[in-house]
């Protein structure tokens, strides 16, 4: 039995079944029957065609990465024949074919950990096991010249002209726990450079790591003097009065390593994550400037510092390394801080990220009484979603799934990506720190919840991710949704919601932070100006791209700012209403797809992909359509009087294409525009779904109210205050209607 190298568990060789897509596999086998469906292979470009990637899995065989698979455009690849790559297998066919798929992990270091597929063998192993090293020492390789590559410092007594001599060569690195003092290249084992070690070398290793584990406790940690910049030095007395020469460590922030590259330095800060390699422990380490991976070596496959926890907070030494462009840290001691030392750093970190992650005063994208009176909770928002980037954390923008919804999510989108990019070298990095995912309704329910909630726990599971920020934009506001808020809760996910809709209490005391005019008694306005108010106090880079979404959102009674700042930023007003009408088109259609790249080519596009055009001919599609559902619709309009209210009722499951553009709200909103003049109340009835549209506010929560008890037995409820619709049974679909009309015709 051995145990998983990345949780730990009991299994028959060194990966769990959970894990298997985690970790990178080595092929060393000669026929397709002998790979492994869906794990993740190292392999090399062989050759192109038209329909994808021909891809060498090992020695001997070779699989086919369709153009389907990839997640860009075939030509835009920037590989080359030979170049290494990373895929998935899908399925070996009977015939030997291979088809492979595409993984977002194109590094070795975004991997968990490498094992070696050998057929030889009943399951993966260790390069180590395979090869035959046998020697920790010699399976970590190093980073060392061929005249260096063995030497091992070892702290002791030695006269002054030989250590002169000592100080002339080049210090080597603990590659281990303290005490621990054979410089083993410990990162190189990791990125599989394992060098060909002689048997005096190895002999050479062990001797002088015997030698130095049985140095007293005052020599422990000491290293030759090296010429390292930033090494400084001290003289200290071991218990017999020899004198040896001990490394002192200067305290740096992670972000100014990047001009520390071979300096021995003292990290401070919290353990992100810890992963298990083939070979060293990978500890991430973040402090109040930045995240470095920081390599420990025991010997491979084994956990360095197991008392060393994930959330633990340490302090670090270690020799700063480029690793192939990017920094790595080689430990050479760590340890997890107690009490009043560790409240210190937290402090410390604490009050920076604030400082750094709270915007400058608020400068609105136009003059807006709304946002002005919003001043306070858009820095809230600002800074929660600044905050979330800076210290790891997933982003999820959860938006209705209309065009106000689209265009105030893709604004949050616009403006986090390129911090995710910046704080995060990972090359999938916006995959796993962000998502856009749609809603129906614009209410965020028990589905939605149960869907959020087990994707956050196996990615916390699977990639060691932290429960994510939910951002609600245009959703979220009103009390449809605590029942799914409040299983986030049970998990700790932070809420921040942006919602023109009035909020109701309850949901201001259920999320963290909350952007609502109704809060602040400030004029109505849009969700999408909401969010891209936030959005530019997020990235005051990327406030020029927002300066005419406010615009876009608006289907009436546009303010004249919006219009102004819209204008300069080069959109006029019949642009904006094709802006507008494609998007809601396209946010009808596969309503659950956050159809990044189309509504980015629609809202932000370039000369090059002609979106005067692409929205042009998107709008037409949706005036032509909208128009002739209102036309049969306004043919088909019941009008009656109740007390002295002008009612307009249309049976929109008997008069419109149900499951076919556009959807009823929609449909509504545009036909009470054009009836306005002539009704007062629009009501439109469905089969077990009443919607209400009037220009004096409904409470739609004290409609259904005042409904239920007027026909206790229909099983009335609020479905969505943003859509101003109530839920009932079908079987008393009359009686419901009859009590609606008295309810509002009362309230106008």
């Amino acid at each position: 039995m051995g145990s998983c190298i990345i949780c730990g568990t009991s299994v028959d060789g060194h990966i769990c079944d959970l894990h298997q897509e985690d970790v990178l596999f080595e092929f060393r086998g000669d026929h397709p029957n002998q790979l492994t469906n869906n794990r993740y292979y190292r392999g090399s470009v062989d050759g192109f065609a038209e329909f994808g990637v021909f891809v060498d899995i090992g020695d001997s065989v070779t699989g086919l990465l369709h153009r389907s698979e990839l997640d860009r455009r075939l030509d835009s690849l920037d590989w080359d024949p030979g170049d290494e790559v990373f895929v998935k297998v899908k399925n070996v066919r009977d015939n030997g074919n291979i088809d492979l798929g595409w993984s977002i992990r194109q590094d070795e270091r975004e991997f968990r950990g490498v094992l070696v597929d050998d057929p030889e063998f009943d399951h993966a192993r260790l390069a180590d096991e395979v090869d035959g090293a046998g020697n920790g020492s010699e399976a970590a390789g190093t980073d060392a010249s061929e005249d260096d590559a063995s030497q091992v410092t070892v702290t002791q007594s030695s006269p002054p002209e030989q250590s002169e001599r000592d100080d002339s060569r080049q210090g080597s690195t603990d590659a281990g726990e303290s005490g621990q003092t054979a410089s083993t290249g410990a990162a190189d084992v990791e990125d599989g450079a394992v060098d060909d070690t002689d048997d005096e070398r190895v002999e050479q290793a062990a001797s002088a790591i015997a030698e130095s584990s049985t140095g007293d406790a005052a020599s422990e940690g000491a290293s030759s003097a090296d010429d390292r910049n930033g090494s400084d030095v001290a003289e200290t007395a071991t218990a017999g009065g020899a004198v040896v020469q001990e490394r002192e460590y200067e305290r740096v922030q992670i972000g100014d390593l990047e001009d520390r590259v071979g300096d021995d330095v003292r990290l401070e800060g919290e353990v992100t994550n810890v992963r298990q390699t083939s070979g060293p422990t990978v500890f991430e380490v973040r402090d109040e400037t930045g995240t470095v991976d920081c390599a420990a070596f025991v010997e491979a496959g084994v956990r360095a510092y197991p008392e060393v926890e994930e959330d633990d907070v340490v302090r670090l030494d270690g020799e700063v390394r480029d690793r192939r462009g990017e920094l790595q840290v080689e430990t050479e001691s760590l340890e997890a801080l107690e009490a009043d030392e560790r409240e210190t750093v937290e402090e410390r970190m604490a009050d920076a990220l604030d400082a750094r992650a709270r915007p400058d005063a608020v400068d609105p994208l136009a003059d807006d009484p709304a946002i002005e009176g919003l001043s306070d909770s858009l820095v809230e928002a600002a800074t929660a979603i600044r905050k979330a980037v800076i210290t790891d954390r997933p982003v999820i923008v959860r938006h209705s799934a209309t065009a106000d919804g689209y265009v105030a999510g893709v604004a949050i989108e616009r403006a986090t990506l390129p911090l995710v990019r910046e704080e995060h070298r990972r090359a999938d990095a916006e995959y796993h720190y962000f998502d856009r995912r749609p809603l129906e309704g614009g209410v965020y329910d028990m589905d939605d919840a149960t869907k959020d909630a087990t994707q956050m726990l196996e990615n916390r599971e699977r990639h060691d991710e932290k429960v994510p920020l939910f951002v609600f934009v245009a959703a979220g506001g009103t009390r449809e949704s605590l029942d799914g808020f409040e299983l986030l809760d049970v998990y700790g996910a932070p809420r921040v919601v942006l919602d023109d809709a009035d909020a109701d209490d309850e949901v201001v005391e259920s999320v963290d932070t909350i952007l609502s005019p109704a809060l602040s008694d400030s004029p109505e306005t849009t969700a999408t100006a909401l969010a891209a108010n936030v959005a530019a106090h997020v990235n005051e880079d990327v406030r020029a791209d927002l300066e005419h979404l406010p615009a876009v959102s608006f289907w009436d009674d546009t303010p004249e700012a919006y219009l102004d700042a819209a204008a300069d930023a080069g959109y006029d007003a019949d642009a904006v209403r094709q802006l507008r009408e494609a998007v809601a088109l396209e946010a009808f259609y596969q309503s659950y797809e956050d159809k990044r790249e189309l509504v980015i080519d629609l809202l932000f596009g370039d000369d090059e992909t002609d979106v005067g055009g692409l929205a042009a001919n998107i709008a037409e599609q949706f005036r032509t359509k909208l128009d002739t559902e209102v036309e049969t619709a306004s043919a088909n309009l019941d009008v009656d009087t109740v007390g002295d209210v002008d009612v307009a009722i249309l049976d929109t499951a008997a008069f419109t294409h149900g499951y076919d553009f556009p959807p009823s709200t929609l449909l509504l909103d545009e036909l009470y525009r054009q009836q306005s003049d002539d009704v007062d109340v629009l009501v439109g009835l469905d089969t077990d779904t009443l919607y209400v549209r009037t220009d004096d506010h409904v409470d739609v929560h004290q409609v259904a109210w005042d409904v239920a008890e007027r026909v206790p037995d229909a099983g009335v409820s609020a479905r969505s205050a943003r859509e101003q619709s109530i839920r009932f049974l079908a079987g008393e679909r009359d009686d419901v209607l009859d009590a609606t009309l008295d309810v509002v015709a009362g309230t106008q």
